[in-house]
Parts: structure tokens; C-alpha cells; sequence
């Protein structure tokens, strides 16, 4: 476990890939003093990283940032493991704690919602585009502004590289608004931020600005494919063609290893979808 802030510390998974870097980052968090915490993401089904989680103390809530299985494969064991409550933005990964009939705290997550536990104040961001369910949390200890705040970016902003717009809800209209969100939070400036995969940002509106103008950058380079295979997009809302999907991915994405094709043709899916209608 390694400590990253006052009230903040990270395991990473021993599940190294193209997708996930180095690792999936669970974040462990109380403030200081509290018996209780808050995991963050438990990770992929993997029993040595999983209870290594649960030994670090008593649980006394778990969230996810998103449904993919590198952040959520694990959740069903560490439950066990635990006894904790989880709540996502998704219905399919909240559950109460400790046998609890009533099901009291275990909702899905709502947009704006501030959770207080572990002494600490959890603010919730639905922060859609990576997926439907995406979302960021805003930590901070009440009444002590010397321990900071950060923002769990989950794969929204990611330590290294760019994040895909995952099929089938990914969408960059909603992205595009979820970076806009993030980069105008009324925060200290910088505010770090905490990935789920790669290092600590350590200026998340920096790390916010230089995703839109990639994604600026990447929009510019479909549409100079497009016009290159001289292709207009169809303005219904009908699939897009695959022959059209393969020949856009090759053009703007020549430069990609082959491990990670399947998820820049996602991205461009979703740049594709954006693009109807648009000049």
C-alpha cells in the first residue's frame, strides 16, 4: 500500500496489459484517525490483491468508477472478504453491507450526491463518455483544508496516454461535456488527480486541457480521412458501416500497435457518431 496523500493510499493490481498499463489502482482512503474506509475500484478477481485490500482495515464503504471487469471483476469477493456496502453509478454493482435487509446506503450513485464516511467528504461526478456509467469523486477531510482534495478520475483521465470511448455506450459528446465538467470544478488550483491506471496527475486541469486538444486533434484527423476515402457519413442514426469503420481506424491510427486496434476502432465509432450531421 502506498501512501499518495493524508488520507489516501493506492494498491496497484498485478494485472499489467495494453489496456490497463501497469496496473488497475485501487485507492484506499480515510482520514486520518478514522477506523473506517473507503475503497475505491477493488479490481480485477485476483485473491492475493484482493486481500491484501481487505487487510488494511475495516471497509466500511466501496465504490466503483466504472463497470469494466479490470474495476469490478473482484467486487463480488471483496464483498466477502469485507462485508462492505458497494455502490456504483450502475444498479448491477451496489449492494448493502453486513446482511443488511434494507438495502440503506447502497442506491446507485447519484450525480452531485456528497457521501460522508471515513471522515471524509466524497463528492460524486457523473462524468459519462468512457462509458454510460462513468464517474469521478472529489475527496477532501472536512474542516481541514491542509489536507487537500483530489479527484478519483477512475479511466476518465488516465496517469499516461489517452482513454478509449468504449463500446457500446461509449460516446464523445458526453466525454467532451465530462472533461468540460472536470476542467471548470471550483477546486485549488492544481488539484491532483488520481487515475485508475498510470501515475498521479499532479495538475488534473492541466491533464484535462491536453485530452481536448487531442481529441480536437483526433476529430481533425477523421475528418481528413473521411474526406481522403471520400466518405460522407450518413445523418440517420442507422450502424455505420464496418468497410467505413476499418479504413478510418487504419488511416488515423497507423501508428498503433496491433494489441490495441480493437479499442481505437471504438474511439473511432464514437468520433464517427459525433461526426453526423457536423461539418
Amino acid at each position: 500500500m502506498h501512501p499518495i496523500a493524508p488520507f489516501a493510499s493506492v494498491l496497484r493490481a498485478d494485472n499489467p496489459g495494453p489496456m490497463t498499463l501497469d496496473g488497475t489502482r485501487s485507492y484506499v482512503l480515510r482520514a486520518p484517525g478514522a477506523p473506517g474506509r473507503v475503497v475505491v475500484d477493488p479490481g480485477p478477481d485476483l485473491a492475493p490483491h484482493l486481500t491484501a485490500l481487505a487487510d488494511a482495515g475495516p471497509v466500511d464503504l466501496v465504490l466503483v468508477t466504472h463497470r469494466h471487469a479490470d474495476h469490478t471483476g473482484g467486487l463480488a469477493l471483496f464483498r466477502e472478504l469485507t462485508g462492505a456496502p458497494s455502490r456504483g453509478v450502475s444498479a448491477e454493482f451496489c449492494a448493502p453491507g453486513g446482511g443488511a435487509a434494507d438495502g440503506s446506503g447502497a442506491g446507485p450513485l447519484v450525480d452531485g450526491e456528497v457521501l460522508e464516511v471515513a471522515g471524509l467528504r466524497i463528492e460524486v461526478l457523473a462524468t459519462p463518455g468512457h462509458t454510460a456509467d462513468s464517474a469521478c469523486f472529489v475527496v477532501s477531510v472536512p474542516g481541514d483544508p491542509a489536507s487537500g482534495t483530489v479527484v478519483l478520475t477512475g479511466d476518465t483521465v488516465l496517469g499516461r496516454g489517452t482513454t478509449v470511448l468504449a463500446e457500446p455506450d461509449g460516446s464523445l459528446r458526453d466525454y467532451l461535456a465530462s472533461l468540460d465538467r472536470l476542467s471548470s470544478l471550483d477546486l485549488p488550483d492544481p488539484v491532483p488527480g488520481l487515475p485508475g491506471h498510470g501515475p498521479v496527475l499532479p495538475d488534473l486541469r492541466a491533464a484535462v486541457h491536453a485530452y481536448r486538444e487531442h481529441r480536437t486533434e483526433r476529430l481533425d484527423q477523421v475528418r481528413s480521412a473521411l474526406t481522403a476515402l471520400g466518405v460522407t457519413l450518413p445523418d440517420d442514426e442507422g450502424p455505420l458501416p464496418d468497410a467505413v469503420l476499418d479504413a478510418v481506424t487504419g488511416a488515423v491510427y497507423s501508428d498503433v500497435d496491433a494489441s490495441v486496434l480493437p479499442a481505437a476502432r471504438s474511439s473511432v465509432r464514437a468520433q464517427l457518431e459525433y461526426l453526423r450531421g457536423r461539418p
